[in-house]
């Protein structure tokens, strides 16, 4: 229950940090209903509106924040406390930030260890929000072991993880369908 609690508090804070105050841009690109259709592709039972998502994917929480009027979307897996967090740990997420994490990435946030993807919302594409999803989910996946999104791997870091791409791969067929 506490940690559902820090996960709304952390929502509420995302959220209202994305407000602003100058006069956005008429639509274009990818909006908050779009996500809405994308997001029941993988998971039926998801449940939000527009501009907070949460669902299920590989037996991990999900959480979609977008906000419109600031062209920001953000996806977000929680992993772990971060009072758990040993330095070799931190250590080996900050080079999987570098080399392994690709566009998705660990982060802390109100005492929790986070996998995050964060993109302007407008220009945002079907693949590249479904591939997001994959990213941060396989991060959450792999903390501890390979610290991997499953993407391709930047050749000169640290990092020797094994590829999650099938998850990737099935996100992608099923938003594209």
């Amino acid at each position: 229950m506490f940690r559902k609690i820090q996960i709304a508090a952390f929502t509420f804070t995302m959220l209202f940090s994305f407000a602003v105050t100058a006069h956005a841009e008429p639509e274009q690109g990818m909006n908050n209903q779009r996500l809405g259709e994308l997001i029941k592709r993988i998971d039926e039972s998801a449940q939000g509106t527009p501009g907070f998502w949460r669902f299920i994917v590989e037996g991990r929480e999900v959480s979609v924040i977008t906000s419109e009027e600031a062209n920001r979307m953000r996806i977000i897996v929680p992993i772990a406390p971060a009072t758990k967090l040993s330095n070799e740990k931190l250590v080996r997420m900050m080079q999987a930030n570098f080399d392994s994490a690709l566009d998705a990435r660990y982060s802390i946030a109100k005492d929790i260890v986070w996998a995050a993807f964060i993109h302007p919302l407008r220009e945002l594409g079907d693949e590249e929000f479904l591939s997001g999803i994959g990213q941060a989910v396989n991060l959450a996946l792999t903390y501890g072991d390979g610290y991997s999104s499953g993407a391709l791997i930047f050749g000169g870091g640290d990092s020797q993880s094994l590829r999650r791409r099938e998850l990737i791969d099935e996100l992608l067929r099923k938003g594209t369908i």
